[in-house]
């Protein structure tokens, strides 16, 4: 080429970018996918779920229960969330009674004296609720309550829910037959035609002189799939969107505890409520259980997962531990019972155990994690520990995949743990940390720290069992939804190694108090909930995840352009993810040499104009997904990616 006219050719580039530039875009990126050549099978556990007792996400969150203390704890200012009810001229008094109560889980009671009442002058106590009481209008709520009386002239009891700005009743009804020893009394609540609302409490009163003594007091709304003692509806309908294939349960810290004797003890969670004894979960607030061992199975059994269940492996928050050897092994041994119980068959000791609970048929179990993120503990001990349960679940137990949470020496795990809380930056750029075929990266930095050398893809696995990008509060902005879906795409593209991934924490209530750590998935309060953009961003990469990756390649992309390409053989289906993190449109030509492709394509796409943008309790879908079609679309095809966007292409092969 003569020398004047590669000049001016230059120069015609030059014009072209510069006009690329000056009208916001970035020059174009080319991405080319060989849809015809997989290169690694994605696991089909990828994308789960990972919660704990933490931010009232069970208690005053998934967990249905209304009545907030329904065992009636109390502290230096009287009984929490309990308040004495004196109806005109009537008179009572409360107090907690340790002397009497329905079980030896539940020892003590709430004892009301009635001085004086009558039919329109009652007295009682009402409970306020989770941030109030959420009713909806031509709903049934079913309620129960242990009670007894010093005789049985007490008289019918009034369960009353009441509004707090009217002082009317919304839904009443009457429990007769309180005697002199403690009974379980069932009722039902059904409102008429009323404004959904939140501002609404639970009376329990009575019209005649006496003394009442109350225990275990609980009100549920409808729940989902109508399980008794089970879940909102709301929030389960949110997780079933991310297509979970894997709940970590009971999740993180809320298994160990602050100390021994506050850690996950499943044996006291099983079976009725009334042998349930509450426990002190980590992060100061009392866990009422109930959402026990059985109900997180039944969780995954209504979502359609499988459980990772992790057992406790002696260590506690505080630095208690217990000692490797003939004091850990009746730990060892009710790990050994509590996997019994999930998988085991009705003629096994603790498999039976589980049929009286109501489930006969056993649970399928692949993973048990070893502890919780035991690199905290200064004793340096995990190793033996972890090699102690080890020998012990493989040896009954040999097809289960063994989960380690710190660097062991002594015995290869089967899968690793790894724990990332970072912001968007940082994952911008380690979104490439499981490429490499160590999985060093020097960007990386952990928030804790449980640091494992390498990733080798001979074993063991890696399961990131908590991770998010840590930026908005109480739930994640935009800017965080770009820095989660830069880091899957590397998780999907190496998910040959990664075999799980899980963001924390999923749950938040956001009202004054309800938050422990920012930033979390879905947000709610009493009366309704939302999903952040980083929510969305789970979903989108879920609902469209192949079984294989194919071979693919990036050029002239950009720090802040990330892509996976995914492959649903059976549907003959390309799963394109890409991602625009820069506040600049993104031109892109994309290329699949040697096939054909359909006409039209799916396009899913979560865009925003400043990183800062978000959802919330009173803007719920500012930002939403948004789905569309391409038109003429064939094996060359150019598209521009809006600023701050995360979008999918379906593409179906011909």
């Amino acid at each position: 080429m003569p020398e004047k006219t590669f000049a001016r050719l230059l120069a015609i580039v030059a014009i072209a970018v510069s006009t690329v530039v000056a009208s916001g875009q970035n020059a174009p990126a080319t991405l080319t996918i060989h849809p015809d050549q997989p290169t690694s099978t994605v696991s089909p556990t990828l994308y789960g779920l990972m919660t704990e007792e933490i931010n009232y996400s069970y208690d005053g969150g998934l967990y249905a229960e209304m009545v907030r203390n329904r065992t009636f704890r109390g502290d230096w200012s009287g009984i929490l969330y309990w308040y004495l009810v004196e109806d005109g001229n009537a008179r009572a008094k409360i107090e907690v009674d340790e002397s009497t109560g329905p079980s030896s889980a539940l020892p003590k009671s709430l004892k009301v004296n009635i001085e004086q009442a009558d039919a329109k002058n009652q007295a009682g106590v009402l409970n306020v609720g989770w941030w109030g009481m959420a009713l909806h209008r031509n709903t049934i709520y079913k309620g129960s309550f242990y009670a007894k009386a010093g005789s049985t002239d007490i008289g019918p009891i009034t369960v009353s829910l009441v509004n707090d700005n009217t002082g009317k009743a919304v839904a009443s009804a009457t429990v007769d037959g309180i005697g002199t020893d403690w009974k379980q009394h069932t009722f039902a609540l059904k409102t008429g035609e009323i404004e959904a609302s939140a501002s609404n409490h639970l009376v329990i009163s009575a019209g005649r002189a006496g003394t009442l003594w109350l225990q275990l007091v609980s009100l549920f709304p409808p729940t989902y799939h109508d399980r008794t003692n089970g879940f909102r509806k709301d929030l389960m309908e949110k997780m079933a969107a991310m297509h979970p294939a894997f709940l970590r349960m009971p999740g993180g810290n809320y298994l160990e505890g602050d100390h021994i004797k506050e850690r996950f003890e499943w044996k006291k969670t099983i079976g009725p409520l009334v042998d349930r004894p509450t426990h002190r979960s980590p992060w100061n607030y009392q866990s009422s259980d109930g959402m026990g061992l059985l109900e997180f199975l039944g969780w995954c059994e209504d979502l359609h997962m499988q459980p990772l269940l992790a057992v406790y492996a002696g260590y506690s928050l505080s630095q208690e531990h217990v000692n490797p050897g003939a004091d850990l092994e009746p730990y060892v041994q009710d790990a050994l019972d509590e996997i019994e119980y999930v998988s085991g068959g009705p003629d096994t000791k603790w498999g039976a155990e589980r049929a009286k609970d109501g489930h006969p048929a056993p649970f399928k179990l692949s993973y048990v994690e070893i502890g919780n993120e035991d690199w905290f503990d200064r004793s340096g001990s995990y190793d033996e520990r972890y090699t102690q349960f080890y020998k012990a679940i493989k040896a009954k137990y040999p097809d289960l995949q063994l989960i380690a949470t710190a660097p062991v020496k002594s015995v290869k795990p089967d899968v690793i743990d790894e724990h990332y809380y970072v912001r968007a930056t940082q994952n911008f750029h380690d979104a490439a940390h499981y490429d490499t075929p160590d999985g060093n990266s020097s960007s990386m930095q952990k928030w804790d720290s449980g640091h494992f050398d390498r990733a080798d893809r001979n074993g063991p696995k890696i399961f990131v069992g908590e991770w998010a990008t840590r930026e908005g509060s109480p739930t994640p902005n935009m800017g965080a939804a770009l820095g989660d879906a830069a880091w899957m795409t590397g998780l999907e593209r190496n998910s040959d190694l990664v075999v799980m991934a899980a963001y924390a924490p999923m749950l938040v209530n956001v009202n004054p108090g309800g938050m422990q750590w920012e930033t979390d998935l879905i947000g709610y309060n009493a009366m309704k909930s939302y999903g952040s953009p980083a929510y969305y961003a789970q979903v989108m990469f879920a609902s469209y995840l192949g079984d294989h990756t194919v071979a693919s390649r990036l050029e002239n992309g950009g720090e802040k352009l990330f892509y996976s390409a995914t492959l649903n053989t059976a549907k003959k289906q390309i799963y394109l993810k890409l991602v625009n993190a820069s506040s600049d449109a993104q031109p892109l030509e994309l290329a699949m040499p040697g096939v054909h492709v359909a006409a039209s394509a799916r396009m899913v796409r979560l865009s925003a104009p400043d990183t800062q943008t978000t959802n919330s309790i009173e803007d719920p879908t500012r930002l939403v997904p948004v789905e569309s079609t391409l038109h003429n679309v064939n094996s060359k095809l150019m598209v521009t990616l809006p600023p701050y966007s995360i979008q999918v292409l379906q593409i179906d092969l011909q």
